[in-house]
């Protein structure tokens, strides 16, 4: 994942995107808009959010959910590095009883 760069990856779960910040943290949320569905893995990542590139909606990668004035949130996954590969976990408990 290039850094302020995003990777589709097919889960168990549905699409995940995987967003890299400039200073090199890692994020896992749903690839999916809460708006209109829209891909966010083919959005601008900008700070620690992705701004969706359907309608603009900012999406904070750290809460999963959608920035003022918007309002909506995504699955988030945790990651564990092994060597040089990324690998999903499944969402987070608390997020699973939202569905």
């Amino acid at each position: 994942v290039p850094r302020l760069g995003a990777h589709r990856a097919a889960t168990a779960w549905g699409p995940v995107a995987v967003f890299r910040t400039r200073d090199d943290k890692l994020y896992a949320i749903e690839d999916r808009c809460p708006h209109k569905g829209g891909p966010l893995s083919q959005g601008i990542v900008h700070d620690s959010a992705v701004a969706c590139p359907l309608h603009g909606w900012v999406i904070d990668l750290e809460r999963a959910s959608a920035r003022d004035p918007d309002t909506g949130c995504v699955r988030r996954f945790e990651l564990r590095l092994a060597g040089d590969t990324i690998e999903i976990m499944p969402p987070i408990a608390h997020e699973l009883a939202a569905e």
